[in-house]
């Protein structure tokens, strides 16, 4: 669930393209089109060709009917490009509207010098001030939990109604200003000041008031401001050729050879694209700092993920319990549960389950047995109950080892090559005992979320090499990467070892992405080029990161990595059909200019385009209609596809490069169908 608008905004919003229309419209302020340098152009030309149909007029020169739509048809080139920006920028306005909504005014009780505390705005606050937060409150502000344990409502922030706990001292103590406590009390430090919160980062970044374009953006746009200047430099050479030939040219045919020539389809959506892809990773509920971290994600080739409650359930679970000799299956079952009935860990819990799915044991009354149950401690790491003149217990091998050993128990030869089995299949073992005897071995298993592997194989179709990070020992770790399908994992990592693995990485030319949500996650968060940290985590991990996911849901990277590469494919589809398209509009254009003076230029014409005023009004419509016809792409983006490099560059010139070498022909010949009918050229 999200926190912005639950109703699904279509591409085509009532409320959205309103907004968008008028903004097409402010956009025309040529201090704001400069940044887009081939718009920029078409404004221009658009602008002195307004002038010279008003001079002509004031001359009573012909041909208005054909000038005036040329020059009205490439004031909508501009348009439909700013109308394009302003549809992307629209939807973040729109999420920005709801966030906003969420954002209030609250009291905070800061804690004065004495221990008291006095009540203040919450816009009063700064980074290092110390709150006092009780049952039924607002927090007034981002900071970490410094003393006490909560339940908290982030629903207004990550649209999950579940709440959540958060407490001092570990990697849930972050808090998010504008949630609302809903038990006991909570000393918070505040660590933002004022219009610097996490609320208002996220309001600015989906309204692209912080949006700066990206490397491979700005690569792209000098590429496209070359291509600009050369088909300038070469249209403005034509004029004295077509002098010297007997045929000149009006400066509105000369304008609209260019702007057909420049690329002003991707010129016009560029910008959409970048916008949208930051839109697409926020609908997902991540929080990306920059435009620059979507697209980095786009180009990762190495993606680090963590074991536990990334890969796996986060929690083993038992799957299989096996008798000692001589055990029958449903005596071990019954002794594995009642051990297990005082022990509230997930892996005691699952025990409890498997003995009532697999053996069909249920619940039964101990009460009148006066048993005495023995709670799962970390220290003795045994769990068990005592009744009826039986001692049964249930542990670590070695625990239930030390156990026996000291009532004068052994553990069967056979009991402990069966454990050793387990391990060394990758799978933790427990032993059940009743008295001094051994009755046989439980195997807990981390269990590996369905789809793992499916997923991996995608990545892997990208070029994307996974690597698996756990403090596991390097057998089980072998054990869950091979079932997950990873391509490599690390073992008993430790936090210096995570860094050093990025920083192998990057030496090879690679980009990183990992998650995180502890402080000892930071170092290595900063490090990654990709850093997606945990917005339940620490402060620390949310800093480092330049990714947080609303969610907590450590998978999140991958569909993160996904929405970065389909903006890059989007982008690299519409640039591929925009270059294409120039082929058709040399066929229409040229021989209008000059098969007047050169009739073996006719031959050109393999449209049949019916006037030279047709052809070159047509290739002006289309190359503006076309801008509004893929806006829609340019917002969903390209479909993801998962495949190699060189698999996506075949399919990108088959579809987009063939696809717009073919549709403006048929664009084109049907626009001067249609204007030569209603007599327009």
């Amino acid at each position: 669930m999200t926190v912005y608008p639950k109703k699904s905004r279509s591409i085509w919003d009532a409320e959205i393209a309103s907004r968008a229309v008028w903004d097409s419209f402010a956009k025309l302020n040529p201090r704001t089109l400069m940044k887009n340098p081939v718009m920029f152009v078409v404004e221009i030309g658009a602008a002195l060709l307004t002038i010279q149909l008003v001079r002509n007029q004031l001359h009573h020169a012909t041909g208005f009917a054909f000038e005036f739509q040329i020059t009205i048809w490439l004031w909508f080139t501009v348009l439909f490009a700013n109308f394009a920006e302003a549809m992307a920028e629209g939807r973040g306005k729109a999420q920005a509207d709801t966030l906003r909504k969420a954002r209030t005014e609250t009291i905070a009780h800061k804690l004065k010098a004495d221990g008291t505390t006095e009540e203040i705005p919450g816009s009063k606050l700064r980074s290092g001030d110390v709150v006092v937060v009780s049952a039924g409150e607002f927090i007034p502000g981002d900071g970490e939990v410094i003393e006490g344990v909560a339940s908290v409502d982030e629903s207004a922030i990550t649209g999950e109604s579940a709440p959540v706990i958060r407490e001092s001292g570990g990697d849930r103590s972050a808090v998010t200003g504008g949630t609302r406590v809903l038990s006991d009390e909570i000393k918070v430090r505040i660590t933002s000041n004022p219009g610097e919160t996490f609320l208002d980062r996220m309001i600015k970044m989906v309204e692209g008031a912080s949006r700066q374009k990206t490397p491979n953006e700005i690569a792209l746009n000098i590429l496209l401001a070359g291509l600009t200047i050369i088909f300038l430099l070469a249209t403005a050479t034509l004029q004295p050729m077509a002098i010297y030939s007997g045929a000149p040219q009006s400066p509105f045919v000369l304008w609209s050879l260019l702007v057909c020539l420049i690329p002003t389809t991707i010129g016009g959506l560029l910008s959409a694209i970048g916008i949208a892809g930051i839109d697409r990773v926020i609908q997902r509920n991540v929080m990306a700092m920059s435009g620059r971290a979507v697209e980095a994600a786009g180009d990762v080739d190495t993606l680090l993920l963590d074991k536990t409650g990334t890969i796996t359930l986060g929690n083993r679970q038992a799957t299989e319990l096996i008798p000692a000799p001589g055990v029958t299956d449903g005596e071990l079952a019954d002794a594995a549960q009642l051990a297990s009935l005082a022990d509230e860990t997930p892996e005691g819990r699952s025990i409890v389950v498997l003995a009532k799915e697999k053996y069909g044991l249920r619940g039964r009354p101990l009460s009148s047995l006066e048993a005495t149950f023995i709670p799962f401690s970390a220290t003795t790491r045994m769990s068990g109950v005592d009744f009826g003149g039986r001692v049964i217990r249930k542990g670590a091998p070695d625990a239930i080892k030390k156990y026996l050993t000291e009532r004068g128990g052994t553990v069967p030869v056979q009991v402990g090559e069966m454990v050793q089995l387990v391990a060394s299949s990758g799978a933790t073992p427990l032993l059940v005992a009743v008295d001094n005897r051994v009755l046989g071995t439980v195997r807990l298993k981390d269990i590996v979320k369905g789809g793992m592997r499916e997923r991996f194989d995608h990545l892997r179709a990208m070029g994307i090499r996974t690597v698996m990070i756990t403090g596991d020992n390097h057998l089980t770790a072998a054990a869950i990467a091979q079932e997950a399908g990873v391509d490599d994992f690390l073992a008993e990592a430790k936090p210096e070892d995570k860094l050093a693995l990025i920083r192998q990485e990057q030496a090879k030319g690679k980009l990183v992405a990992m998650t995180g949500d502890g402080t000892n996650d930071a170092p290595a968060l900063a490090q990654a080029d990709v850093g997606l940290a945990m917005n339940a985590g620490t402060q620390a991990a949310k800093e480092a990161g330049n990714m947080v996911d609303l969610d907590s849901n450590p998978t999140k990277l991958i569909e993160v990595v996904e929405i970065g590469k389909q903006m890059l494919i989007t982008r690299g589809a519409l640039t591929t059909f925009s270059v294409a398209n120039d082929v058709a509009k040399y066929f229409a254009i040229i021989p209008a200019m000059f098969a007047g003076a050169f009739p073996v230029l006719q031959a050109l014409n393999i449209m049949a385009l019916k006037t030279p005023q047709s052809a070159i009004l047509s290739a002006v419509i289309f190359n503006a209609l076309i801008i509004v016809a893929l806006v829609p792409l340019a917002l969903r983006g390209v479909r993801y596809r998962p495949m190699g490099a060189e698999a996506l560059l075949r399919w990108n010139l088959l579809v987009y490069g063939l696809g717009g070498i073919v549709a403006p022909f048929i664009g084109i010949k049907f626009i001067d169908m249609i204007i030569t009918s209603l007599h327009w050229a």
